[in-house]
Order: structure tokens, then C-alpha cells, then sequence
């Protein structure tokens, strides 16, 4: 029979794991998104993947997907991408359960 030690443990195994797995479903929604937003700016190839790992570094800024969403808004109006905040909110949405269905599919490895 575990010890409570021996569950704790587990627990926070557990807790570590997820927290990593949501980690990597962010950084493949930001990348996801960037080319998204590279697409709609004209940009494709090397300088559509450049831009989707600069919106990966912009996560890091502060807790929380607001740094996304104002740099996404910020470099389509920039690029006179004329497009809704409904319109970007919806598609971080969409990522965000397409990245979590990939980071699935592939057991977790990012």
C-alpha cells in the first residue's frame, strides 16, 4: 500500500508533467500563431518561421497571452492587415486546441 509520502510524490510528478505539457501546447499555439500572422502580413518560407519564433520569445514577456495578442495586433496594423480583435482572439482560441491536439497526438513531445 503507497505511504502519503509515496502519493505526494506521484502528485507532484503529475503536477510537473502537466505544467510542462501546457508549456509546450503554448509555445506550439505562438508558433502556430506567427505563421497565422505571417501569412496575412505576406511573409512565407524563412522569414514566416523567423517571425513565429519571435512571437514564441514574446510569451515570455509576462504572465499570461495578452503579450501575444497586443504583438500579433500591433504587427498586423503595422502591415495595415486590417482585422478584428474577435477575429485574432478567435484564432489563438483555435490554435490553442489544434496545438493541444499535436502536442497530444505526439505523446507529449514537443
Amino acid at each position: 500500500m503507497p505511504t502519503f509520502n509515496d502519493r505526494e510524490k506521484a502528485e507532484e510528478a503529475k503536477y510537473a508533467h502537466d505544467q510542462e505539457l501546457e508549456f509546450k501546447v503554448n509555445a506550439r499555439r505562438n508558433k502556430l500563431l506567427g505563421l497565422w500572422a505571417a501569412g496575412l502580413m505576406g511573409m512565407s518560407g524563412e522569414t514566416a518561421e523567423a517571425y513565429a519564433r519571435e512571437i514564441v520569445l514574446v510569451d515570455f514577456e509576462e504572465p499570461g497571452e495578452e503579450d501575444v495578442y497586443r504583438r500579433l495586433a500591433a504587427d498586423l496594423a503595422a502591415k495595415m492587415v486590417n482585422i478584428s480583435e474577435d477575429r485574432i482572439r478567435r484564432e489563438m482560441e483555435d490554435l490553442l486546441v489544434e496545438a493541444r491536439a499535436q502536442i497530444k497526438g505526439a505523446g507529449g513531445r514537443g
